[in-house]
């Protein structure tokens, strides 16, 4: 698939249905980190000024004819959703987006190192559920996938952190990062490649990795009027 002819297609079709009331359109993912398969989705971004029910039927019916529509997925939201999203999720999001028509700008003072901090705190709660979770119930090598894949999301925010820079290719960041943190990319590049890692050896990994990043997370406690408040750090820890 050629990429950058497709997206001209994209493109085409979401402008056609509503003009100048888009945004931005980027790409995200393997698509836009060029790491992609035959058969890897082609994540988008779409930010409207507003959205709602009806646009969501429009762009769906404008974007029905596009070659590989299957492929298609993605995300899409209005601008005053984005601008009040959650600061760990944008700091990922920013990074992993290339504007291919209108821009991101408005949404870059919040890209810090705070968002960074909370973007690895966040992960690495996630990832300590689902993999208690899925070693005790669910036990599936789909799920492990997943897993491993928003890990390396928090790989990269805990890089950011300790260095300053954000390793978008992850065939880049194994080269960049070393221990737990290296096992968890090169497992799931692997998993990527269409290689079935060993359930509890990378469950386990993955486990004891994310709950090291809850336990080294920096927080403060304050007392004021003798109740304790819980200040959590926004700079780099972990």
């Amino acid at each position: 698939m050629d990429m950058q002819t497709w997206m001209i297609a994209f493109q085409n079709a979401v402008l056609t249905a509503f003009g100048e009331r888009i945004v931005c359109i980027g790409l995200q993912g393997s698509r836009g980190r060029g790491e992609a398969t035959e058969t890897s989705d082609i994540d988008v971004v779409v930010i409207f000024d507003r959205l709602s029910p009806a646009d969501l039927r429009l762009y769906d019916c404008a974007v029905s004819a596009l070659l590989h529509r299957a492929l298609l997925c993605g995300f899409v939201a209005g601008r005053e959703e984005i601008e009040r999203w959650d600061d760990a999720d944008l700091f990922s999001f920013w990074f992993d987006t290339t504007p291919v028509y209108g821009n991101l700008d408005f949404l870059r003072p919040r890209i810090t190192a705070g968002a960074a901090a909370r973007a690895v705190r966040i992960g690495a709660c996630n990832l300590y559920h689902g993999c208690a979770h899925n070693m005790l119930h669910e036990k599936s090598p789909a799920l492990l996938a997943s897993l491993l894949k928003a890990a390396v999301f928090t790989v990269q925010a805990k890089h950011y952190c300790e260095t300053g820079a954000y390793v978008r290719r992850h065939t880049a960041l194994v080269e960049a990062v070393s221990g737990a943190d290296r096992q968890i990319v090169q497992a799931a590049l692997a998993v990527r490649a269409g290689y079935t890692p060993d359930f509890d050896e990378i469950s386990g990994l993955l486990f004891t990795w994310s709950g090291g990043l809850i336990r080294n997370a920096k927080v403060r406690v304050k007392v004021r009027s003798g109740k304790a408040e819980k200040a959590k750090k926004s700079g780099r820890g972990f």
